[in-house]
């Protein structure tokens, strides 16, 4: 079979029907050997018999969720190539077609984009339109790299098999999100073609909820980019610290009628530790992430760590804190010859904020390199290929000891016999 259309459906009664009819429509008239699969997520209008009565498969997902639905009904579909979209009849299943020839010719995943295919009036809410869809999609491409400019267009078609590789695992709205993010690390054949949006033809408010999803729109791609979660913050802040705290530490600095002394000092050496611990995060994020499959290996970390030795962040870690100490040592000195007495802060501080600042940064280093240290410590996987291969093993095995007890049996029995 070519092609499956797949339906999450929860509570679709009004449209469910016309959305299948549509579907099986446009395949017939397109010669498509295939079928409508609706993934109903509870249902408790009817929707499932109205999908069967229209010519669907109807599948039960009992785990709730959009992104839930929708694998489960992926997982049944029959068809090579998966088109899925809402049931709620405000996407075209009449126009399947520019997303079926563009799987034909190779690719992995077609996403439909509505900003380029048009929005009809009252189809999408202002905010969605104006703010959520486009600024959602812009963190998509920034972060990750994507040309796709609708991220979260319901109507996208794929092939089934390299979208079950990827190991989506969101259930809720996000698992739109997820799709496009992981297809793309992952270096599948991305395209995008325009589609339309009509007004839903439901009665009752959608299942979306616009903040609660956005925000886990957003959660998803910042936990999905350690790069611009921890990364380039972190850096940034590490940057402007470590030049504000070099100017000061010679004497204040005045910037027109705005004087910078030693408070903004003590500013600057806590934006270089917390920048610096989230640079670190960034590396343990990257690390543990490609360990453990989450995100694609980056060569650059991998470089980074294999450079980055455990005994080499010792040292890094052990210069910083001699450095630290022989600051520390310095505003030592300089309160002795101040006889042990009351110190100027503006003076002191100029001391010993740095050298504070080296310390902590010591240990974060040693305690960095001990815990990369650990995450790549590598653990033996068994694939399918080595445990069947073990089974054969030990099958054999058994057999060898077998026949050499036998024949241990026959030598023994055979003066006997004589």
């Amino acid at each position: 079979m070519e092609l499956t259309v797949v339906m999450p459906c929860l509570n679709e009664a009004e449209t469910v029907e016309t959305c299948v009819r549509k579907a099986l429509g446009c395949m017939r008239e397109n010669g498509i050997d295939g079928e409508v699969v609706v993934a109903d997520n509870g249902s408790t209008d009817g929707s499932q018999q109205l999908a069967r009565d229209a010519g669907a498969r109807v599948v039960h997902v009992e785990e709730k969720g959009y992104g839930n639905a929708l694998m489960g009904g992926i997982r049944a579909a029959r068809g090579r190539y998966v088109i899925m979209g809402d049931a709620d009849d405000s996407y075209d299943f009449t126009a399947l077609m520019p997303f079926v020839e563009q799987l034909r010719d190779g690719a992995d995943l077609v996403m439909g984009n509505r900003f380029k295919g048009g929005i009809a009036p009252g189809a999408m809410p202002p905010l969605h339109r104006y703010l959520g869809n486009p600024v959602l999609s812009f963190i998509g491409r920034l972060f990750f790299s994507s040309k796709i400019g609708d991220f979260h267009c319901g109507l996208r078609g794929f092939r089934r098999d390299s979208i079950l590789r990827l190991g989506l695992q969101t259930g809720g709205m996000e698992f739109a999100s997820e799709m496009v993010v992981k297809a793309t690390l992952q270096g599948l054949d991305v395209r995008e073609v325009p589609t339309t949006l009509s007004p839903d033809g439901r009665s009752r408010p959608p299942h979306l909820r616009s903040w609660r999803d956005g925000w886990r729109h957003l959660r998803f791609l910042l936990l999905y980019s350690p790069r611009w979660l921890f990364f380039i913050p972190g850096l940034v802040m590490m940057i402007l610290g470590v030049v504000a705290g070099a100017a000061l530490t010679f004497g204040p600095v005045k910037i027109g009628e705005l004087a910078f002394d030693v408070d903004t000092l003590v500013g600057a050496s806590a934006m270089v530790v917390i920048g610096f611990q989230a640079v670190l995060f960034a590396l343990f994020t990257k690390v543990y992430a490609a360990e453990e499959g989450f995100l694609p290996e980056d060569r650059r970390v991998k470089r980074l760590v294999d450079t980055i030795t455990l005994e080499r962040g010792l040292i890094v870690g052990g210069l910083l804190a001699l450095a630290g100490l022989a600051g520390l040592v310095a505003s030592l000195v300089h309160w002795q010859v101040r006889s042990f007495g009351e110190l100027n802060p503006r003076e002191s501080l100029r001391l010993v904020v740095p050298s504070a600042t080296a310390l902590m940064m010591s240990f974060q280093t040693i305690f960095a390199a001990l815990f990369i240290s650990i995450l790549g410590i590598r653990r033996s996987k068994e694939t399918p290929t080595d445990i069947a291969a073990s089974a054969a093993e030990e099958a054999a095995e058994a057999v060898a000891k077998t026949k050499a007890a036998d024949d241990d049996t026959v030598a023994k029995d055979a003066p006997a016999n004589l």
